[in-house]
């Protein structure tokens, strides 16, 4: 079997998406109040190790990915470029090549994507994306998870963006393209997404608006989707906080979408600058939920690299 990676949502595929969404259901609900550090009765991964390379800060992405090969009964090792020979100038190819003599999959968390590319050139085991510049589509996948715990089918759902056209968004886009929701989109001037992912969610079908308006992009909107508005490794510039102010999530924005419509953001937040405390701390806000999915978004990834979904 090819060597599956993971580098962007369309890797996988809508079916596979959809499989995965239906496993992480299906695993999470059969833990119940389990301990996190306990396997799940199968342990599909037993004797499998995971390596983590972290070139950027991390949290959620760090642990998530810990507790998924725990729970999945493999284990996980974390790696840095600090403290490793990346740190000193060894090439992402013979990293990519030592590793794969030594661990079973990679996920790296970087910047310049094309970083991503080349470990999955050089590597014989699966390579995961767990963030670049370009995309995050770990994220995503918790997001969907989330989207359908709360009753919303994914065809035809509205979402609404609003802030930053980042890498974040262009995965969002990914996602409709292949799971056939409209997207909304809400930024100020000169900060709209790239052009490539939104011409590919139009090409499936999928309704994409771009607005400078953000009540416009918020209107009827099932799902409103915000994240920081400056991103790791960016300044945080006056002007750009200027700019994207009047696209805070808000209580008069989100009374704007319809009155079940729910609030994803994928942490952490700036309260107070792209979300209003009140959403963010308010009954419409599943952010903790979205938070906790990525256990089991990671988990679900993992088994389809290794080709057990």
């Amino acid at each position: 079997m090819a060597i599956r990676h993971f580098l962007d949502l369309s890797d996988a595929g809508g079916n596979a998406i959809a499989a995965m969404l239906n496993d992480a259901i299906d695993r999470k609900a059969a833990r119940g109040g389990w301990p996190r550090g306990k396997a799940d009765r199968d342990e599909p991964l037993s004797g499998h190790v995971l390596a983590m390379i972290f070139e950027k800060s991390s949290t959620r992405t760090r642990v998530s990915f810990d507790v998924a090969m725990r729970q999945l009964g493999g284990t996980s090792l974390v790696l840095d470029s600090a403290t490793t020979q990346l740190g000193r100038g060894e090439s992402i190819a013979d990293t990519a090549r030592v590793l794969s003599r030594m661990v079973d999959a990679i996920m790296i968390r970087t910047d310049d994507h094309a970083k991503i590319e080349e470990m999955a050139r050089h590597a014989t085991v699966p390579v995961i994306n767990g963030l670049t510049d370009r995309s995050h589509p770990c994220q995503i996948v918790a997001d969907l998870l989330t989207v359908l715990e709360q009753g919303k089918a994914l065809p035809g759902l509205e979402l609404a963006w609003l802030g930053d056209g980042n890498n974040v968004l262009h995965s969002m886009l990914e996602a409709a393209a292949l799971m056939k929701f409209n997207v909304r989109i809400g930024t100020p001037r000169g900060y709209e997404p790239d052009g490539d992912f939104v011409a590919l969610a139009r090409a499936s079908g999928s309704q994409v608006t771009l607005t400078n308006d953000a009540a416009e992009a918020v209107a009827g909107a099932d799902i409103v989707v915000t994240d920081t508005w400056v991103s790791m490794g960016q300044d945080h510039t006056h002007n750009k906080l200027a700019a994207m102010a009047p696209f805070q999530v808000s209580d008069a924005l989100m009374s704007l979408a319809k009155n079940e419509a729910r609030f994803l953001h994928c942490l952490p937040a700036h309260v107070g600058e792209e979300v209003s405390e009140s959403v963010f701390e308010g009954s419409q806000s599943v952010v903790f939920d979205e938070a906790e999915n990525r256990i089991h978004a990671q988990k679900t990834i993992l088994l389809w690299c290794f080709g057990t979904l």
